[in-house]
């Protein structure tokens, strides 16, 4: 009797670590869908989608552990948004994928980490010149520049917290060439890259 409860207990020990994983319970673009539809997005405050890029970045990253291609896990939720084969979609679908390679090279990616960022916080940098710091949200283009692309997916990339306080809002080559695809693709109005190009 003893030894079959303790068998009992080592199965549910086994069973229960995969319950906190979504992506084991669920399509992994099915929940990323409900973070970076544009409906929604609309609707938060600023900085609102902060806590969104940390969960689909581990989403995907999740997926991607588990031996699923992270690129077609992103192009499934891009195309459940209706952005399928749009300039916008593309945008989207490669910041996701940039983020889950930046948690890799700074070494988010403990159970720790993972368990942060499904919560939306932020995880601690483990590998290189900022080890010790945290991650956190920055806006390729500045919010304080245009700030319609404060909540836009595509234009939020996470970054070691101290380098993200030294770019401040400064403009460069890469600010503006992402403004111009953002415009290119309907996420940024003509204004708002007029802005972004004045700040040069």
């Amino acid at each position: 009797m003893l030894l079959l409860r303790n068998l009992f207990l080592v199965l549910v020990c086994l069973v229960l670590p995969c319950r906190g994983n979504p992506v084991a319970n669920k399509d992994p673009a099915v929940l990323l869908q409900s973070l970076i539809d544009p409906a929604k997005l609309a609707t938060l405050g600023v900085r609102g989608a902060n806590s969104r890029v940390q969960k689909a970045t581990v989403i995907l990253w999740q997926a991607k552990s588990e031996g699923k291609d992270p690129a077609k896990v992103a192009d499934k939720a891009v195309a459940l948004i209706g952005w399928a084969g749009q300039a916008r979609g593309l945008l989207t679908a490669a910041a996701m994928l940039r983020n889950v390679t930046i948690i890799e090279r700074l070494g988010c990616t403990t159970p720790e980490d993972c368990e942060k960022m499904s919560r939306g916080r932020a995880p601690t940098v483990r590998k290189g010149p900022y080890a010790g710091d945290i991650v956190s949200v920055d806006h390729i283009v500045p919010r304080a520049v245009a700030p319609e692309l404060d909540n836009v997916i595509a234009n939020l990339e996470l970054m070691p917290l101290k380098l993200n306080e030294g770019k401040k809002d400064s403009i460069g080559e890469r600010q503006i060439s992402m403004a111009k695809a953002f415009q290119a693709a309907g996420l940024l109005s003509d204004a708002g890259l007029k802005r972004v190009i004045g700040e040069r």
